[in-house]
């Protein structure tokens, strides 16, 4: 009974375009009742009638390649509008995805997007901006690392792409589905599925057996209105040894985007071994190299730097071409202690919210909850993560408030309700993707609290309130000590509902490890 359910449930969610149906027919294939969803989901499900998410301003090159998908929760068929289209792009009133060629001229283009069916009606503005930058709101997406690790395969990157769509994550504005190291061969390796020559006689790097047509790849991907992630090293061999970029970066760069990669991430890896030394001109001079490389292919490729915070890169990251550079370790290896490994990282990650804004984000690596793979046994299984739903919730705000990258690194064929509760909350990815660019900074920071307020581009200000202890703790946040004059009126982003007007200050009380993330506008 419950297969046949589950059947009628996930067919309804495929066609309605609904989260909240998707969530009934995860928690039925998994062997649950939907009554047994988690007691404390925060996030409230969407309402069936259209509703437009995602950044309200998108930078692109003049006359490259133009791919997006509107963000949009609500029942389907949904048709979708936008006035003021640039002519060189078009709409697919059904999917709700704009593709074309980006205009020629520089500058603002507003395009007045709509969504419409049945049952209501919602509008919302999109500023196209073109011109020499683009990553204009920190990029959302999925990373396979953490899941797959050397087993990924063309396969598992195709589900991942089709879960995006119909587990309702990218009506969110989810739309990187990246693929991490081991597509490629590994020299000397006996293994019939990933050895081989790792280059053809002209030099062009090839794929493993596990990835038969990378064009092809790419092009389902595009086909869902999503974008394509690609994975190398500026050294001979990428971290897990396959074969990497060294000495043959301007062929790499143009192949990835012949095959139609959106984003490349360049892992430090093994050109340890290449660099003279670690002074700055030595950590830059990969970087300067493929930087330069990307900007003048015919398409728009996103430079996500990961060199693991060496010599301040947050400083410099952004001025040899990265749209987004790694502050820290990886997370998946950062022990924790009385706290999980990711506050370590956030912590760390908070303190450089000078160098953050349009067009480059510091990145603290991915958001590694629901079920996830172990960084220290790559071989073994993926689990539940151990994380409380308090510690999640913790994680995905601090993350919000911080401009950060949002990657998602867990099973997306193993998503559940509370894991997409978590991922999918419209008002705190606003917050992230919002359109001032600019990082929260520490209002405080105790062994027992974390405060983080985050400057918002109506005038707003999010704030939140982090638990670091064991205990439920009454925090308070005041007017004086976050610059505001005069009440303020405060609302609760994951539960969607406004507090009220309080006039000097806020309190609530935050449960263990857990938060309270709020955004605060003057009253009127």
């Amino acid at each position: 009974m419950h297969r046949k359910v589950t059947e009628v449930l996930a067919n309804e969610a495929e066609a309605a375009g609904s989260v909240a149906l998707v969530l009934a027919a995860l928690f039925l294939i998994s062997g649950a009742v939907i009554a047994e969803q988690p007691s404390d989901l925060r996030t409230p499900p969407p309402p069936p009638a259209p509703h437009l998410n995602g950044p309200k301003v998108y930078g692109v090159r003049p006359g490259h390649p133009f791919s997006y998908r509107i963000p949009c929760t609500g029942r389907r068929p949904i048709v979708f509008q936008a006035r003021h289209l640039p002519a060189s792009l078009k709409l697919d009133a059904a999917t709700g995805i704009i593709s074309g060629t980006a205009p020629a001229k520089r500058g603002p283009y507003t395009v007045e997007l709509s969504a419409a069916s049945s049952l209501g009606r919602d509008r919302r503005i999109l500023k196209i901006v073109v011109g020499d930058t683009i990553g204009l709101t920190p990029q959302m997406g999925w990373n396979d690392w953490y899941s797959y690790y050397a087993r990924i395969s063309d396969q598992d990157v195709r589900t991942a792409a089709a879960a995006m769509i119909s587990s309702g994550m990218a009506d969110f504005g989810y739309q990187f589905v990246d693929i991490d190291d081991c597509w490629a061969r590994k020299p000397n390796s006996n293994d019939p599925e990933v050895g081989g020559e790792p280059r053809d006689r002209n030099g062009n790097i090839l794929p493993n057996a596990r990835f038969p047509d990378m064009a092809a790849l790419t092009a389902y991907i595009h086909s869902l209105g999503l974008k394509a992630g690609i994975y190398s090293s500026p050294g001979p061999l990428t971290c897990a040894h396959y074969e990497g970029s060294y000495q043959h970066e301007a062929q790499d760069a143009r192949q990835f985007a012949a095959w139609g990669f959106d984003l490349l991430k360049y892992d430090w890896c093994s050109y340890g071994h290449i660099a003279k030394d670690k002074s700055l001109p030595e950590l830059e001079k990969p970087y300067i190299l493929m930087g330069g490389l990307l900007k003048d292919l015919p398409r728009d490729v996103v430079l996500n730097m990961c060199q693991y915070g060496m010599g301040e890169v947050w400083n410099w990251g952004r001025s040899v071409g990265g749209n987004s550079w790694r502050t820290t370790g990886d997370l998946g290896l950062e022990r924790g202690d009385s706290l999980p490994g990711f506050y370590r990282i956030g912590f760390a990650n908070a303190t450089h919210s000078a160098d953050a804004g349009p067009g480059g984000w510091n990145d603290p690596d991915y958001i590694l909850i629901g079920t996830v793979g172990n960084a220290r046994e790559e071989n073994a299984p993926g689990k539940p993560t151990p994380l409380t739903h308090e510690e999640q919730y913790s994680y995905m705000s601090m993350w919000s408030l911080m401009a950060a990258p949002l990657f998602f690194s867990g099973q997306m064929d193993h998503l559940d309700a509370f894991t997409l509760n978590v991922l999918c909350n419209s008002e705190v990815i606003d917050v992230d993707q919002d359109a001032l660019g600019k990082q929260a900074t520490i209002v405080r920071k105790t062994d027992d609290e974390f405060v983080l307020e985050k400057p918002l581009e109506d005038g707003s200000v999010a704030l939140g309130l982090f638990n670091l202890t064991t205990e439920p703790r009454q925090m308070t946040a005041d007017w004086t000590q976050l610059q505001l004059c005069g009440s303020q009126k405060v609302r609760d982003v994951w539960r969607q509902r406004d507090l009220g007007v309080f006039k000097q200050s806020f309190s609530s009380t935050v449960p263990p490890h857990g938060v309270i993330m709020v955004r605060i506008t003057a009253a009127r």
